[in-house]
């Protein structure tokens, strides 16, 4: 059984995506983040840097103690390990697919949240920064949709955790400022993946779980708010 530490956003969604399309047995744990829950000290013992997602893999391979990990994409690469599923192991193909997950964990990821919070949740309009991330964002959906002109997925033929990856930061392009029609290859593979049953599975947990998301002043005071002092505190 896997424990998925859990919220209604896009690295969260990677972990949905995989457990769904795998069929492995897992339970949902919420950690409202907008409320702070993931300063809940038994959260922090697997997720020290109070993100989410996180699991727990109550039966891992080969027996013995539970086994934690934080950072989603450490979390596709083991659950792809556990399985042998969505990671090739032919050296070439397994290299390619990383290397993509990690142009999203360093690059696409990152900067689109950028683009979230400037567009979207800033208390002031900072025209630089807006322009900053917005173009940003354009340039990396630029990167992929090159990459996807010739082939179905972006390590090759097959669907893989470099997919899951990336289409959760995708799926937010409006809010982004982005318009999909200007990436004719990108825009054929995400809809290839929204179409997928997995995929409609993963994301109707978001109903369950946050039916009516809101960002108060609340929120942003947690979310936006932190600094040293909270990862220093008891």
């Amino acid at each position: 059984m896997i424990d998925l530490y859990y919220w209604t956003t896009p690295n969260g969604h990677k972990i949905t995506l995989f457990l769904e399309e795998a069929g492995l047995p897992y339970r949902i744990v919420p950690i409202n983040i907008g409320k702070g829950e993931q300063f809940q000290p038994d959260f922090l013992k697997i997720a020290p840097n109070n993100r989410i997602p996180a699991i727990v893999d109550t039966a891992p391979t080969g027996g013995g103690e539970p086994i934690s990990v934080f950072e989603s994409g450490a979390i596709l690469l083991y659950l792809a390990e556990k399985t042998g599923r969505f990671l090739s192991a032919d050296p070439r193909q397994r290299i390619d697919t990383l290397q993509w997950l990690f142009w999203q964990m360093g690059g696409l990821g990152p900067m689109a949240g950028q683009n979230h919070h400037f567009t979207q949740y800033a208390p002031e309009a900072v025209p630089y920064a807006i322009e900053r991330y917005v173009k940003e964002t354009a340039r990396l959906y630029s990167v992929l949709d090159k990459r996807l002109a010739d082939r179905p997925f972006i390590a090759g033929d097959a669907y893989s955790i470099a997919d899951m990856a990336c289409y959760p930061w995708v799926v937010p392009h409006d809010k982004q400022r982005q318009n999909l029609d200007d990436f004719p290859h990108l825009k054929r593979w995400f809809e290839a993946i929204g179409a997928r049953p997995a995929t409609a599975r993963a994301y109707a947990l978001t109903a369950q779980i946050n039916p009516a998301p809101v960002m108060d002043e609340a929120a942003r005071k947690v979310l936006f708010g932190q600094d040293a002092a909270v990862v220093k505190r008891p």
